[in-house]
């Protein structure tokens, strides 16, 4: 295994069956280990505990817990009591409970003998396609970046934004918000990557930070409320950041902290865009703050500090936490939606028209 596989997450046989193997994303950065799912309770449990995190990457993993739930028993009983645990293992990604859903439905419709094979076909296109939309984010959101430079002296890099992890790690691969980043580094483009921490799980400076450093990106992790003074010093010349659910009037919902970043881009003039597969866009809700279910995670994560094999608490005995783990920026403070079909305001008008099948 390379020290950074091409993929998050990926299939191979065993013993005349197919299991899923993964990058386990809680032993990062500290060490590369690979986990397997045999069971589709292997794949709830890795998706609750953040062993896998990101909406595109639940959403393949829910799709790859119900192929191991069909494997091992193809019944109606056994795929809906699979389904349904799946789905809500984690509520505010939209990509997880439509993948489940989408998949369970296929699957209802076969006999019992066909839907295990039908189910890894029908999985796999799945992550071949998001590796395919998250390519084409970065395609479109290029062009972002390469204005930015022609605006700069000579070899004065592009500083750029980013908050919790819309890498590589958050998808099968390529990326949603880092995508373009990605692009542009390749192409030769300056670039530097302020990475905010993204208390309390700390992916940006646990994971994000980990694809930047693997792929030689300039880098900078800062604390998550650093940004907002970037911006004011005029060291921040782009936002970008990825969702978890984007409504069909491009409110976006992302990791907790998100929303005040844009606060403080729309403050300080810097733009700020949304990298959005359309997986990820919930046509069903228009107003993103009364309609997307916010995860409430332990209050542990806060009071305590994970080290190596141990968790030290870091508040008093007696004191309590509220954990949100995500937020929502209304579509007023986005400069711009990028999605695989290009980029658009983050409006309904703006999204219908890239999406016109969605009326």
């Amino acid at each position: 295994m390379s020290e950074h596989p091409d993929r998050s997450i990926w299939t191979e046989p065993e013993n005349g069956r197919t299991i899923v193997r993964y990058i386990d994303q809680t032993r990062l950065p500290a060490g590369l280990e690979i986990g397997t799912l045999r069971s589709w309770e292997q794949a709830e449990e890795a998706i609750q505990t953040m062993q896998v995190r990101g909406a595109p990457l639940i959403g393949v993993t829910g799709a790859y817990g119900l192929c191991l739930a069909v494997q091992h028993d193809p019944s109606d009983a056994a795929l809906a009591a699979a389904a349904t645990r799946l789905r809500v293992a984690r509520p505010t990604a939209v990509n997880l409970a439509r993948d489940v859903d989408a998949l369970a439905a296929e699957l209802a419709r076969l006999p019992d003998a066909t839907r295990a094979a039908a189910a890894w076909t029908w999985s796999e296109s799945l992550a071949s396609h998001d590796i395919e939309t998250n390519l084409e984010i970065g395609r479109h959101g290029l062009p972002l970046i390469e204005e930015a430079a022609r605006s700069k002296p000579a070899g004065e890099p592009v500083r750029i934004l980013t908050h919790c992890n819309a890498g590589a790690l958050a998808t099968v691969a390529g990326g949603t918000a880092t995508s373009p980043i990605n692009l542009a580094h390749d192409a030769g483009i300056p670039v530097h990557v302020w990475v905010s921490e993204t208390r309390p799980r700390l992916q940006g400076a646990a994971l994000t930070a980990w694809e930047m450093d693997g792929r030689g990106i300039p880098h900078a992790v800062i604390a998550d409320g650093a940004g907002a003074h970037l911006m004011q010093r005029g060291e921040v010349d782009l936002v970008l950041v990825g969702t978890d659910r984007t409504t069909r009037i491009g409110d976006v919902c992302n990791k907790i902290g998100t929303y005040a970043k844009a606060l403080a881009a729309r403050a300080n003039g810097v733009p700020f865009y949304a990298a959005v597969p359309s997986r990820s866009i919930d046509w069903s809700v228009r107003d993103g703050i009364a309609g997307i279910p916010i995860e409430e995670r332990p209050p542990e994560e806060l009071l305590e500090v994970q080290g190596s094999g141990s968790a030290v608490r870091i508040a008093p005995p007696g004191t309590s936490a509220r954990n949100p783990a995500f937020d929502v920026t209304p579509a007023e403070l986005v400069s711009g939606l990028i999605t695989e079909r290009g980029i658009c305001e983050a409006s309904e008008q703006g999204l219908l028209g890239l999406f016109p099948e969605a009326r």
